[in-house]
């Protein structure tokens, strides 16, 4: 493609990377992005997405912005109190680049549109806070063959990794990590035990990085491998994540099928 005089000096620092280039940077402006939550992960993702050129950001969030929110969403502010996330969103995204492609879906994701909706996008990036968003997320994009980077948060610790089982052994997806979603209370979320804002903007901005290196099919990816972040002691570690044989979604005799993800 031909870059405006705008776009060679906006991406510039982009264009410069040998790992990058013009060939990269139009494969950004090209590339469709679901993000799935616009609160504290989703808010430097999208931030720093939306500044790196991906071309369409698709947002799906069905909550309003609250005031308790505002100690770790940097994409919402005091003025932005009782609006949809995906309409302060699509204003923050625009103030930081006006030639992003802003798809809001202020719902909530669910068993009857997670696989349509998904399949719409290039890549999926987890930015959720619920279990059972998590799970769906997990198998929806296995059955519609996109690649998910997911994200988690707690207190003072983040985790991150790449899942695309779709592609075959040796990746692994969520359920090889966690199997089956926990008893309901036996982990607590950020409401009950607390979160440090500042951890939500260090986890979304490595999902960003690792996001747009799968876009761009460069450096390692966290694919079989999980990242741990301990905020207080500020280390980081390196687990190997293994493909499970005898995963249900995606082992070597898989049992759920797209009929249990629509319920």
């Amino acid at each position: 493609m031909d870059f405006t005089d705008a776009q060679l000096q906006r991406y510039a620092r982009h264009i410069i990377l040998p790992e990058v280039g013009g060939v990269g940077q139009e494969r950004l402006l090209k590339s469709r992005v679901l993000v799935v939550g616009a609160g504290g992960l989703g808010s430097p993702l999208l931030l720093y997405l939306a500044a790196a050129g991906i071309g369409t950001l698709g947002v799906i969030d069905y909550d309003r912005v609250d005031l308790t929110n505002l100690q770790r969403q940097v994409l919402h502010g005091t003025g932005d109190l009782g609006r949809l996330k995906v309409e302060s969103a699509a204003d923050a995204i625009a103030r930081v680049n006006p030639e992003v492609r802003v798809e809001p879906h202020a719902e909530k994701l669910t068993h009857a549109n997670a696989l349509e909706l998904i399949s719409r996008y290039d890549i999926v990036a987890d930015g959720t806070d619920s279990f059972d968003a998590r799970y769906l997320l997990n198998d929806a994009c296995h059955f519609a063959r996109r690649t998910l980077i997911s994200a988690a948060l707690l207190r003072f610790d983040g985790q991150l990794s790449t899942f695309k089982s779709w592609a075959g052994p040796p990746n692994p997806c969520y359920r090889c990590l966690f199997r089956e979603k926990p008893e309901p209370g036996l982990v607590p979320s950020c409401s009950e035990a607390g979160i440090l804002g500042s951890l939500a903007g260090t986890m979304g901005t490595l999902q960003a990085t690792e996001l747009m290196k799968e876009l761009l099919g460069i450096g390692r990816s966290l694919s079989g491998r999980l990242l741990l972040y301990d905020g207080l002691e500020g280390t980081f570690r390196m687990l190997n994540l293994p493909r499970d044989p005898d995963c249900p979604l995606c082992g070597d005799h898989p049992t759920l099928t797209v009929a249990d993800l629509h319920g």
